[in-house]
């Protein structure tokens, strides 16, 4: 996966991070953002088993704690962008965003997405459930 298609353009999920970042909230944007697939870091190393599922759909959120104390799921559009961000990632779960967002755990768990790109977002928790409201998911708590 790369973040260029071959006719040169960028991903739907990318391009409309970007559109996001141009011009702020864009109903389109967010859109398609929310029915995109995206790709969680898988915590641990290649062969070694995952952990007891915490999240959505029993998927184990990987959430790291910045300095001031604020907790981020860090989720990509690309490998690329994956790799850049966290060079030492092996394995992800290609996961659609709907999943994560109509079952979002914690209003205390900020979303990242394609954290140290450009176009980079972070969405807090009540936000990401209002993503699955656009996704046409409600979720099991109706969001």
């Amino acid at each position: 996966m790369t973040d260029i298609h071959s006719n040169g353009a960028l991903p739907p999920a990318q391009q409309a991070l970007h559109e996001i970042a141009q011009g702020g909230e864009n109903v389109i944007a967010l859109s398609t953002l929310a029915l995109s697939d995206v790709l969680l870091p898988v915590p641990g190393e290649p062969g070694e088993p995952e952990q007891d599922p915490a999240g959505p759909r029993g998927i184990q959120l990987p959430v790291y704690e910045q300095e001031d104390g604020v907790k981020l799921v860090p989720v990509f559009t690309s490998e690329a962008r994956m790799a850049q961000a966290l060079p030492g990632t092996q394995r992800y779960r290609l996961v659609p965003m709907s999943a994560l967002s109509g079952s979002w755990p914690s209003d205390e768990l900020t979303l990242t997405i394609d954290t140290g790109s450009p176009d980079a977002l972070s969405i807090s928790g009540p936000g990401v459930r209002a993503l699955a409201a656009l996704s046409g998911n409600g979720g099991p708590n109706g969001a």
